[in-house]
């Protein structure tokens, strides 16, 4: 599957990635401009941007900008370039394992569109679509008996109860608007979900009178925890339009908020990119991805992460030159640019 396929994919299944692209290279580097990687949620990584020493930093960096949801422009560079001719905007990483090239690279987040999913016929649903679509989400009606002649803003009508025809993904709001009609049989399938948002429209009694049902009906209180009501902001709001303006009002609030309790789906079901635990290469100084780490070694009970097989051999062939005792895993005996360890030269990998 080439990048333009993969890209379209995960926007289909409403995940959030990383394209990474190489935009500059200072020989020598085994990546070339233009070569790209897509970076997911859960730290994978395809494609091609750099070797051993360049993907685990991309990997990190990604990461942050994934939490930021801002671009960022890499510098990946030897200790001696360091601070040479630096520019705004682009943040440079001291690379040690590597044959003295540089690499730029482009992050570039790539978060799937607000999908508001409204369930239901009545004229709040009607002015939720049209303020959703005012605020460039995608917009999807579903219910019994409805056509899409009523609600011509959403970009998918359908006439069912079934989520299978539609994606939700942690960037999903619901909104259940029956008015008790089929409150009850819409939350059972909405509230395991991944949707960031379930809410329903409806008094507070009546309500918890639905919740009762609901855990009649086997849900968890995990699940029921999920469920917002009365929907909206309190500001008052009396008429359908006003309503909806304090439903999306309090969507909004979430997204940018990133609130996570009690709205967010259970943490199984939205996986999110969390930065990974490092350790430091004591030969070489390059941080290592301990969970991905190839190599290792053991010594005096504490495991040390490499970068490659060389600087792994390096280590040991005498690992007391390299740690001291009572230290921490991956830590190492002082600065590993200072003590007596193999050079540069001597440990290079090509980035």
């Amino acid at each position: 599957m080439d990048t333009l396929d993969q890209m379209r994919m995960l926007r289909e299944q409403g995940q959030s990635f990383v394209l990474a692209t190489v935009v500059r290279v200072e020989k020598p580097t085994s990546a070339r401009p233009g070569a790209q990687a897509i970076i997911t949620e859960d730290g994978q990584l395809t494609g091609w941007i750099g070797g051993s020493c360049a993907e685990p930093t991309v990997k990190l960096e990604a990461a942050l900008v994934l939490q930021e949801g801002t671009p960022r422009l890499l510098r990946l560079c030897p200790p001696e370039k360091m601070g040479i001719n630096t520019q705004e905007g682009v943040k440079e990483v001291k690379l040690t394992c590597m044959s003295g090239g540089t690499l730029e690279i482009y992050l570039e987040p790539h978060l799937p569109r607000p999908h508001l999913l409204v369930i239901g016929h009545h004229p709040i649903v009607e002015s939720l679509t049209v303020l959703g679509k005012a605020l460039d989400y995608s917009v999807t009606v579903m219910g019994l008996d409805i056509s899409g002649d009523r609600f011509p803003a959403a970009d998918q009508v359908i006439d069912a109860l079934d989520f299978s025809r539609t994606a939700v993904h942690p960037e999903t709001y619901i909104v259940v608007a029956s008015h008790g009609n089929y409150d009850e049989p819409a939350l059972e399938m909405a509230l395991p979900s991944q949707a960031a948002y379930i809410a329903l429209v409806a008094s507070r009694k009546r309500s918890e009178s639905v919740r009762t049902y609901l855990a009649g009906s086997g849900l968890s209180e995990q699940h029921l925890a999920r469920l917002k009501y009365p929907a909206g902001l309190d500001i008052g709001a009396a008429t359908p339009q006003e309503i909806a303006l304090s439903i999306l009002a309090e969507i909004v609030q979430l997204r940018r908020q990133k609130k996570s309790m009690p709205l967010k789906a259970p943490k199984k079901s939205v996986p999110r990119m969390e930065k990974p635990k490092t350790a430091l290469d004591v030969i070489c100084g390059m941080t290592v991805v301990t969970e991905s780490a190839r190599y290792t070694s053991t010594f005096n009970q504490e495991t040390y992460y490499f970068c490659s097989a060389h600087c792994q051999r390096v280590f040991e062939q005498d690992p007391q030159k390299y740690v001291q005792t009572g230290d921490p895993a991956g830590s190492p005996a002082g600065d590993p640019q200072k003590k007596a360890s193999p050079s540069i030269k001597e440990t290079e990998h090509e980035i």
